[in-house]
């Protein structure tokens, strides 16, 4: 009879031989790699790549959506530039029907990244109260002086007779 040594002792080498076998650490192995490429194909389907126009659209149009008068305009990104989580884009407004290119607006916005879609942060290449076409000279050139003082009235044009003042 084998003493309870020798039995654990048996056991234990058959435990040693059937773990270090080839084939059961090829088994091991695969399943190990099947596992991981699992989870990286689950990681990649949760991170969705949006950094598309498609995808800057939407989020312009819902941001769009919440303010009152633009149902009469056609809106459309014509270009996007990309940062990390940040987007720039241009956006050009058009009343519908209209066919002419020059007609309507460009308007600049900064779009952040936010999980799976870009959210307006606000509208860009321009101060609080600066002038959207840029510069800050008025484009007609210099009209004259004021005739009304610093009232904040227009100046006249050149060769414009004078207009007293009304009491």
């Amino acid at each position: 009879m084998k003493s309870a040594q020798d039995a654990a002792a048996s056991s234990l080498k058959t435990r040693n031989r059937t773990q270090s076998s080839p084939v059961v650490r090829g088994f091991m192995n695969r399943v190990v790699a099947a596992a991981g490429l699992t989870c990286l194909f689950l990681l990649a389907a949760c991170h969705k790549n949006i950094q598309t126009t498609d995808a800057v659209q939407q989020g312009i149009m819902k941001y769009l959506s919440t303010r009152q008068g633009l149902s009469a305009m056609d809106v459309s990104v014509v270009s996007v530039s990309f940062r990390e989580n940040e987007a720039d884009a241009t956006v050009h407004f058009q009343a519908k029907g209209s066919n002419n290119p020059a007609s309507g607006i460009d308007m600049k916005y900064v779009l952040e990244r936010h999980g799976n879609e870009w959210v307006v942060k606000g509208r860009g290449g321009m101060g609080q109260g600066a002038n959207p076409h840029g510069g800050g000279a008025n484009p007609h050139g210099d009209m004259g002086i004021n005739p009304h003082g610093s009232t904040g009235m227009p100046a006249l044009p050149p060769g414009h007779p004078a207009i007293p003042p009304q009491q």
